[in-house]
């Protein structure tokens, strides 16, 4: 397992980033997934969903069902916990809409789950041998692969789509290539190298306070707390006309100052002590 300060903690806070949309990219995994089973708490009582499936499932063998019939199938399997019958309603789904990726990362998802990896991996490739930059499948593919011990494969794939989003000037797909890559390294307890690549970031993309995010969450990691804050107060200066209270909230849950004071603290220059100030005339 890589060496990692406080793994529990780190971890519960990125999600907590990228549920909130401040982080958008992180080796967490089951996002999509996550979304489908959450409906179960909105839903219908068991029995009208159990009803529900039943309907669907009728239509489908008659081959009447709708393509949202279908999806509304496989949400009401995934609530369920039915997750080898919604795979099978899944993956013909997605062989019918080749163009909707989001469905054959479900169904990535849901293979992960059931511990068939290989076949997760297969449905990603599908989606990467169409886009290899998509960052969604990208994301989970670096899991699996992690997963399995394949980390250095994991990162020389992302080092080699970084350096093409790089040329000849930055991408804007690189920016969520590297946050992967500086998660992965985190991962695998490069830290040094994950800080450099964030600040390399921070200067390819001045404007988007995102990979200061990143490295304030990794400092904190590090129990480095100061420098946690003033990376958290400079992604806030980024958008100043955005001020964005949860930043103040993630800030709050570490302990740390207020990032109005770490701000203000990071760019008030040093009173003169009364000896250096000079007479008054």
């Amino acid at each position: 397992m890589p060496a990692r300060g406080r793994p529990n903690q780190r971890d519960g806070v990125l999600i907590a980033l990228v549920a909130s949309g401040l982080v958008t990219v992180s080796i967490t995994g089951g996002w999509l997934l996550g979304q489908h089973q959450a409906l179960k708490t909105q839903g219908s009582p068991e029995g009208s969903s159990e009803r529900q499936i039943a309907l669907l499932q009728a239509r489908l063998g008659e081959g009447s069902a709708s393509a949202a019939d279908q999806q509304r199938l496989v949400d009401l399997l995934i609530q369920q916990g039915q997750a080898q019958e919604a795979s099978l309603v899944l993956e013909h789904l997605a062989d019918q809409q080749p163009q909707n990726w989001q469905l054959r990362l479900l169904l990535a998802e849901l293979r992960r789950n059931s511990n068939d990896r290989p076949g997760a991996e297969r449905e990603l490739r599908q989606i990467l041998n169409l886009k290899p930059d998509r960052i969604e499948a990208l994301q989970l593919l670096t899991l699996l692969q992690l997963e399995q011990g394949r980390g250095a494969e994991a990162e020389a794939q992302l080092k080699t789509l970084l350096e093409a989003s790089s040329k000849p000037t930055p991408q804007p797909q690189k920016l969520g290539l590297g946050l992967l890559l500086g998660d992965l390294r985190q991962r695998q307890g490069k830290t040094a190298d994950a800080l450099a690549l964030y600040g390399q970031l921070a200067k390819d993309f001045p404007r988007d306070p995102r990979p200061l995010l990143a490295m304030a969450l990794l400092k904190q990691d590090q129990g480095d707390l100061q420098g946690a804050g003033q990376a958290l107060a400079q992604a806030q200066a980024r958008q100043p006309e955005k001020k964005d209270p949860r930043l103040d909230r993630v800030a709050a849950s570490w302990g740390l100052e207020s990032l109005r004071d770490s701000k203000k603290a990071a760019t008030t220059t040093k009173e003169p002590s009364p000896t250096e100030k000079k007479p008054q005339s």
